[in-house]
């Protein structure tokens, strides 16, 4: 089964229709998905913008990611759980949608950069914890994640917007 008629069987099911009609539910998902957003990305732009040396710099790195991350992750998780549920109940024009598939590669670039962040740069924070002006790599790290995001917000509320869709 190809990623399309995947879509199509989705869209079809019983709880994807009744999500998309519902005067409630849908409304309800989409502002709570907006809201999250909200949340995740003012404290990913707090982080970045530590990483980045541009504020916070008295604070160490360590402080600042640990008092933000455990709100940001539950915002995340939110926020996924959201947009899974978006998806869900209007597959097939969301998954034709080009500047959802923007959004889709751009969180994947996105998660990618968390990856290598944390996988290197992170693993030596102790040397550079205190420092107002983290390594070149922290920065670039952070500017990746700051263009990305914004890539991510940009595409996501086109997707309203889809000027190249020939179904309607």
């Amino acid at each position: 089964m190809s990623l399309l008629g995947f879509c199509q069987w989705l869209g079809s099911t019983e709880g994807s229709i009744a999500l998309h009609e519902s005067i409630w539910a849908y409304p309800i998902v989409e502002s709570l998905h907006v809201l999250t957003l909200c949340v995740f990305l003012g404290l990913t732009v707090m982080l970045d913008l530590r990483l980045l040396g541009v504020t916070m710099v008295r604070a160490p790195a360590s402080e600042v990611a640990g008092r933000l991350l455990p709100w940001t992750i539950a915002g995340f998780a939110v926020m996924v759980t959201t947009g899974a549920l978006l998806f869900y109940a209007i597959p097939v024009k969301t998954y034709l949608n080009i500047f959802f598939r923007i959004k889709v590669a751009f969180l994947l670039l996105a998660g990618v950069n968390v990856a290598v962040f944390q996988l290197t740069i992170w693993r030596s924070m102790d040397q550079w914890d205190i420092d107002p002006v983290p390594p070149l790599r922290a920065r670039l790290a952070a500017g990746v994640s700051l263009v990305l995001w914004a890539g991510i917000v940009v595409a996501g509320r086109m997707i309203a917007y889809n000027w190249f869709d020939k179904s309607s």
